[in-house]
């Protein structure tokens, strides 16, 4: 008889490190004692509690790959939020939260994989995309990734001095819904077919494809690939929505 996975526990969980990504958002390091170690594309849950005894808890997708004890996650302040705003306002190093996880097993991605890899995200959706580049470059993995990064505007771009980097086998193009840098040649606006006909992989390449936004965002970008003949057993989503920060 199979028994069921095993739920994971509560872990302690120190911050070491900070680092701004833009002006609401900021990547934290943890070190876990004990971590298990998790795939590209896995998330947590984070718990915080008051002096008072009063707790929240909400779900943050892994920004790196495994690295030890180490995790890393990038957190947006959410406006009226329970736990977001401690995160990216208050927390300070070597103060504690509770980390459960690793959590998922479908929107990953594994580098013994050899498909190409199209990864389309949307705002904070990179946050989960960006630990399966972070993956491929540290396994060496020659795998072929493209992405597309759609965001409301410049300033809202995470990861911008890692992504501007030369990385041999990426290939990068961002997407603007609300407002361009000068002389940005496609207009503002939502992602349209077009955008991923010519960002992605054609669908007789067989590329496995992650797709991870809004929930209206991932909607819509899945919809258009299965219109541009993707397999939908490869094209992957994960999506988030309004909980209360």
């Amino acid at each position: 008889m199979t028994r069921p996975p095993r739920r994971p526990t509560w872990r302690a969980a120190r911050l070491t490190g900070v680092r701004p990504e833009t002006g609401s958002a900021r990547t934290l390091r943890f070190e876990v004692p004990g971590w298990p170690g998790h795939l590209a594309g896995q998330h947590v849950d984070v718990r915080v509690t008051a002096e008072d005894g009063y707790s929240a808890q909400r779900s943050y997708s892994l920004a790196a790959p495994a690295d030890g004890d180490a995790i890393e996650l990038t957190v947006e302040a959410v406006p009226d939020g329970e736990v977001s705003p401690y995160l990216t306002e208050v927390i300070e190093a070597g103060d504690e939260v509770e980390i459960r996880g690793p959590v998922g097993g479908w929107f990953v991605w594994r580098p013994e994989s050899t498909a190409p890899v199209l990864l389309v995200g949307g705002g904070a959706g990179i946050v989960p995309l960006m630990a399966m580049i972070r993956a491929r470059r540290l396994a060496g993995s020659r795998v072929p990734f493209r992405l597309l990064y759609s965001l409301r505007d410049p300033g809202s771009r995470y990861y911008a001095d890692e992504l501007r980097r030369p990385d041999p086998g990426l290939d990068v193009a961002y997407l603007y819904s609300r407002s361009t840098p000068e002389g940005w040649p496609r207009l503002a606006g939502r992602i349209m077919l077009d955008d991923l006909a010519e960002g992605g992989w054609p669908a007789d390449f067989e590329p496995d494809c992650y797709v991870c936004g809004p929930t209206g965002f991932v909607e819509r970008a899945a919809d258009l690939l299965l219109a541009l003949g993707h397999a939908p057993g490869r094209v992957r989503t994960e999506r988030f929505g309004p909980t209360g920060g």
